[in-house]
C-alpha cells in the first residue's frame, strides 16, 4: 500500500503510543468510580486529582481551576451558557471563530442577546482597538479564540486580557488550537479557557476547562454534582489520564520547533514550485498551520485529487459538517469567494516528518499544475 501523508492536524491528531499505554493500563484496572467511598473509588478518585495536578501544573493555574469535560465544543458551551443568565446580555465576539463559539452565540442572538462580531481583514485575527470600541455598559461577556484553527492567526492575547481585566467583563478563550502547538501564560485577565485532548495526541471524547476561582458559573446540566457541581456524571477516568498523559509528554520534547521547521519548509519548498501561491492570513500564526491559496484552481477538486495520492489536507474546519462549502472564515476575513474555494488547509503535528513534507510538495505541485492547466484549457 502506498504510504499515506496525513497533513490535517488541526482536524486530529494521531493518539500517541504512550497515551494509549497510559489508557490501556486504566481501561484494564479494577473498576473505580471517583465518587464511590471504598478502596476502589479512592484509587480513582485519587488517579483523577493526580492527572488534574499533572494539567494545572502544564498551565500553571490552581488545581481547583481545572475542570474535565468531554472536550472543546461542550467547555465552550459551559462557559458561555453557564455565565449568561439574561437571554438580552451583549456579548463581543469575532465573525472567525470556531463553530463551537460561533453556532452557540448565534442561537443566542436568535433568543434576544446583542452580538456584536469585532470587524476582521486579511490580517486575521481581531484588533485591539476594536474590542475597545465595542465596549458597552451592558456588555456581559466577551468570547474569543486564541489561534485560528484554519489559519493559525493568533490573538494577541496580552492586549485583549487587559482591555477585559479594566472594562471588568469576563474574557473566555478557545485554547483548543493553541495548546500542543506553541509555549503560553495564561493571562491574570482571562476568566476562562477550553481545551481538548485529541489535538495534542490525546483521545478523542475528553477535555477541560480552566476556570477561574472567582468565576461564578451555571452547570449545563445537573446530577450527581461531579467536578464541583459544574459537570455532573462520572468522570471519563482512561481518558483523562491519556490526556494527561499526552500533555506530559509535550513537555518532555521539542514538539514546537520541529512543527515550526515543518511548516515553514512545506511552504518555502511550494512557493519556489508554485510562484503564484499565497498565505491565507497575514498575521503572527501558530507554528503548525498553513492555509494556502491555489490561483486558477478549484480547491475542492485539488482535496480530492490529494486524497487519490494518499494526502491528507482540508478545505475547511473539520466541524463544517463535512460540507465542501467556502470557508466562513475566509470570506469574513474579506477574501472573495474564488479565493476561499481556491484555498487549502494543511497542519502539521510532532509526528510529521520531512520526508513527508518533500514527498508532498513534489505531489502537490504536480497536481496544481495539472489542474491549472486543466482549467485553463
Amino acid at each position: 500500500m502506498k504510504e499515506r501523508i496525513y497533513l490535517d492536524n488541526n482536524a486530529t491528531t494521531p493518539l500517541d503510543r504512550a497515551v494509549l499505554d497510559a489508557m490501556i493500563q486504566e481501561l484494564s484496572a479494577p473498576p473505580r468510580n471517583p465518587s464511590s467511598f471504598h478502596s476502589f473509588g479512592q484509587e480513582g478518585k485519587k488517579i483523577l486529582a493526580d492527572a488534574r495536578a499533572t494539567i494545572a501544573n502544564f498551565l500553571d493555574v490552581k488545581t481547583s481551576e481545572i475542570l474535565f469535560t468531554s472536550g472543546g465544543t461542550e467547555g465552550i458551551n459551559l462557559l458561555i451558557r453557564g455565565l449568561i443568565s439574561d437571554p438580552t446580555s451583549h456579548i463581543i465576539t469575532s465573525p472567525i471563530d470556531h463553530a463551537a463559539v460561533y453556532n452557540t452565540l448565534d442561537e443566542l442572538r436568535a433568543k434576544g442577546a446583542a452580538i456584536t462580531y469585532l470587524p476582521i481583514d486579511t490580517y486575521g485575527a481581531p484588533k485591539p482597538s476594536d474590542l475597545q470600541k465595542g465596549l458597552r455598559p451592558n456588555t456581559k461577556l466577551i468570547v474569543l479564540t486564541a489561534a485560528n484553527n484554519e489559519t493559525g492567526v493568533k490573538l494577541d492575547l496580552e492586549k485583549f486580557t487587559a482591555i477585559a481585566k479594566t472594562a471588568n467583563v469576563p474574557l473566555i478563550i478557545d485554547g483548543v488550537s493553541l495548546l500542543g502547538k506553541e509555549p503560553f501564560t495564561i493571562p491574570k485577565g482571562v476568566s476562562a479557557m477550553a481545551f481538548s485532548a485529541h489535538k495534542l495526541h490525546g483521545p478523542k471524547g475528553v477535555g477541560f476547562a480552566f476556570v477561574r476561582s472567582n468565576l461564578k458559573l451555571s452547570p449545563l446540566f445537573t446530577g450527581g454534582g461531579q467536578e464541583k457541581k459544574l459537570r455532573s456524571g462520572t468522570e471519563n477516568l482512561p481518558g483523562i489520564v491519556g490526556m494527561a498523559r499526552a500533555l506530559s509528554i509535550l513537555d518532555e520534547n521539542a514538539a514546537y520547533s520541529h512543527m515550526k521547521h515543518l511548516r515553514d519548509t512545506f511552504e518555502s519548498t511550494l512557493m519556489q514550485l508554485i510562484p503564484d501561491l499565497e498565505i491565507n492570513g497575514k498575521g503572527p500564526r501558530l507554528p503548525n498551520t498553513s492555509n494556502l491559496f491555489f490561483p486558477g484552481v478549484d480547491g475542492e477538486s485539488l482535496l480530492i485529487a490529494l486524497d487519490m495520492h494518499h494526502i491528507a489536507a482540508s478545505h475547511a474546519s473539520a466541524c463544517a459538517s463535512g460540507a465542501l462549502e467556502p470557508s466562513r472564515i475566509l470570506l469574513n476575513m474579506g477574501y472573495s469567494k474564488e479565493r476561499a474555494r481556491s484555498s487549502l488547509r494543511f497542519s502539521f503535528s510532532r509526528m510529521n516528518t520531512l520526508d513527508e513534507v518533500r514527498k508532498a510538495t513534489e505531489v502537490i505541485a504536480a497536481l496544481f499544475k495539472k489542474q491549472q492547466t486543466a482549467f485553463i484549457t
